[in-house]
């Protein structure tokens, strides 16, 4: 999944590389949470699932929610859509074969059916997925959807020379997805790989085994689109609407606005609602400026949200909390550990070295929008379960306290390690990452160890630590993993098997044949089976091999004004859950 936007501290002082990812690696990167990263969960998807959405409490219907973003999306066709925002602003107007709901109390995130009557059934062998469709659906325009156009929208989104930026898992699982090239290329309206029996039935089949597939199905990719209704690079401008919302208007780059679908049947959607009449989106804004407007919510403004994190600078203008959306986001950021490098015991001093509390100060980082991590899986994604190894995981000054940096050098030559040499490259011309590696060479030469901290240019680094053999034992990319949808099979399959170093995924470069074998079991369990067991092999590879050290949980903070009320966090986004959104006065 790919961030709305790379801050600037994770671009500078993780080194890069936040990726994000399920059974293959796309790079590129939000209750409160109050520095905790909430409880475990216990159900990953809901198949039973039926609309309409539960009615949220005090809930106020009419007026228009103003959304000042700095950041602009990339697009608004739904094959070529993958940032967060895009994603979260398409669940407005546009359903897909399934959704995710969060659950009014712990705002945790269950997969549910969304145009599809259930999260489909797959063949014996795994390589046919069936899918029940909802009947009686219908476009904004009142015309209804067919099953052909589900069908259609699967081949679009192969025709990438087009659509560049949108998800290509497809291309990898789908029957005959490395040579199928979509609908414009000659003989696009024969593809094997998709079919529709009947007005209720869609048929995917695979190349491979991809237990995945339902989770993928809630992307915009998935969303119907008829085939005489494609103008391509001009849909986005008109493109068709199944959600309580369609499209008014859209200027690329500056301004969409959104007004109510009265096509669109609530009870045939478990997630949406549709409180207010319109949204009133406008991008490309100064941060500080709409911000501070947002906070103060005078007049108009009263009605507005900005979802970027709030800067640091507006903390004190902060006078309700309630005007902060804060919540967990999906991702994991560390600080990784060749371990065909670095030995295991080695590698408990590093963690026990780190010093997490001088570190996150130089970071800029406050626990709003980065939770102290002591896991690898994220708390928005089932499977994760609290829990501290002490030494190794959660706060503390590490070596930056004389008393444990000379217990680590007094460790390292009891194992014969004095003076072990620890490398990593670092971004020589940004200050924050100079400061970052000025503490770390500081706090560890302090415990006995030799550093060799190698600076580049920032144009350069992502190239050098992305090569999982660097001549390096540190900070090698992905320093920190996002989910591409909440399943601990987007997670610990892919950056710790022993497959992940040739695939460019690992994260601490494991070779590990008997922890190979165990996620491989629980991967093939059922999604509620595996959200019991994912914890355990979580803490299977931090206690065994301990591949990096976690650092934090990313988070949200995100001003709203003070008459928008259900401003809730969605976990799977890191953004606010805009379906859920109202006025208090109307």
């Amino acid at each position: 999944m790919q961030w709305k936007r790379i801050t600037a501290v994770t671009a500078t002082v993780m080194l890069t590389a936040v990726a994000c990812g399920s059974p293959s690696a796309s790079n590129k990167p939000g209750g409160s949470t109050g520095g905790d990263a909430g409880e475990a969960q216990v159900k990953a998807t809901d198949p039973t699932a039926k609309g309409p959405a539960a009615e949220i409490e005090g809930a106020k219907k009419g007026g228009t929610i103003q959304i000042l973003s700095d950041v602009t999306p990339d697009t608004f066709d739904p094959t070529n859509i993958y940032y967060t925002d895009g994603n979260q602003i398409a669940k407005l107007y546009m359903r897909a074969l399934t959704q995710y709901r969060l659950d009014p109390k712990t705002q945790k995130p269950t997969l549910v059916p969304d145009l599809a009557e259930d999260l489909g059934t797959k063949s014996a062998d795994g390589l046919t997925w069936t899918f029940k469709l909802k009947q009686g659906i219908k476009y904004d325009d009142g015309t209804p959807v067919k099953a052909a156009d589900y069908a259609y929208a699967i081949k679009r989104s192969f025709a990438h020379d087009l659509y560049d930026a949108g998800p290509t898992y497809q291309q990898q699982f789908f029957l005959d997805g490395d040579k199928y090239k979509g609908p414009y290329a000659a003989g696009g309206d024969n593809y094997a790989g998709v079919s529709t029996p009947d007005e209720s039935t869609l048929v995917i089949k695979l190349a491979k085994k991809f237990d995945d597939l339902p989770f993928y199905a809630a992307f915009p990719m998935f969303t119907p689109i008829p085939q005489a209704a494609d103008t391509k690079k001009e849909y986005e401008l008109k493109p068709k609407s199944t959600g309580p919302y369609k499209l008014a208007s859209l200027t690329p780059g500056s301004e969409l606005k959104l007004v109510k679908n009265e096509n669109w049947d609530p009870n045939t959607d478990p997630v949406r609602h549709q409180y207010v009449d319109g949204f009133n989106f406008k991008f490309a804004q100064d941060t500080i400026k709409v911000q501070r407007q947002v906070l103060a919510s005078s007049g108009v403004d009263a009605n507005a949200l900005n979802y970027s994190n709030l800067d640091a600078s507006l903390l004190n203008e902060v006078k309700d909390q309630a005007q902060i959306i804060k919540g967990t986001g999906p991702c994991t950021i560390t600080w990784p550990m060749d371990s065909r490098k670095i030995p295991l015991e080695v590698r408990k001093l590093i963690a026990k070295g780190y010093p997490i509390e001088d570190w996150r100060k130089v970071a800029g980082l406050t626990p709003d929008v980065a939770i102290p991590a002591s896991t690898y899986l994220p708390p928005a994604v089932p499977g994760y379960e609290k829990y501290e190894i002490p030494g190794l995981t959660g706060t503390g000054k590490g070596a930056a306290d004389p008393a444990v940096a000379d217990e680590i050098k007094a460790k390292l030559k009891e194992l014969g390690k004095e003076n072990f040499e620890l490398s990593w490259y670092y971004s020589n011309d940004d200050p924050i990452a100079t400061q970052v590696n000025q503490l770390r060479t500081q706090t560890y030469e302090k415990a006995g160890f030799k550093v060799k901290a190698i600076g580049v240019p920032k144009a350069k680094i992502r190239t050098l630590v992305g090569n999982q053999d660097a001549p390096v034992n540190m900070g090698k990319t992905p320093a920190g993993w996002c989910s591409d949808w909440p399943a601990g099979t987007s997670w610990l399959p892919v950056l710790y098997k022993s497959d992940a170093i040739a695939l460019g995924n690992s994260q601490g470069q494991l070779q590990d044949t008997k922890l190979d074998a165990e996620i491989d079991r629980v991967a093939a369990l059922t999604p509620d089976e595996q959200v019991k067991e994912w914890s355990k092999v979580d803490k299977m590879i931090m206690t065994d091999h301990l591949p990096s050290v976690p650092l934090y949980y990313s988070a949200s903070a995100m001003p709203v004004g003070k008459n928008i009320g259900g401003a809730v966090n969605d976990p799977t986004q890191g953004l606010p859950e805009f379906t859920s959104l109202y006025l208090k006065q109307p």
